[in-house]
């Protein structure tokens, strides 16, 4: 989502500095797309779970986990590994077709 350009020159004009949350947090290149990456397998991840009318807590009993755990997933924690997103969504039926276009995507998909 972007700021309106009138906005902008407001809050420039005030003092205020507007910038990306990128430029905010100091991030690399390689950083931001690392969690854009992990963004995106846990909104896949959340999407395919609800499309299969799963709960947390049934989905997480099926990878053997916890509803709070599958909670973090969805959410991109970054105390998920890759690993463990990748794996759950492979035990949602994703193909690895499925997950490149995961990964391949220009978008995240807006938060609910």
């Amino acid at each position: 989502m972007t700021m309106r350009e009138s906005r902008r020159r407001r809050l420039e004009a005030r003092g205020w500095v507007v910038g990306t949350t990128a430029e905010f947090l100091n991030l690399t290149p390689a950083d931001e797309a690392y969690i854009e990456l992990r963004l995106r397998l846990a909104d896949g991840l959340r999407a395919r779970r609800q499309k299969k009318r799963l709960t947390q807590s049934a989905f997480a009993k099926t990878i053997r986990s916890s509803q709070s755990r599958v909670a973090k997933m969805e959410l991109g924690d970054p105390t998920v590994s890759l690993d463990l997103l990748i794996t759950s969504l492979l035990a949602l039926g994703a193909s690895r077709t499925d997950l490149a276009a995961l990964i391949s995507s220009r978008k995240r998909r807006s938060a609910a």
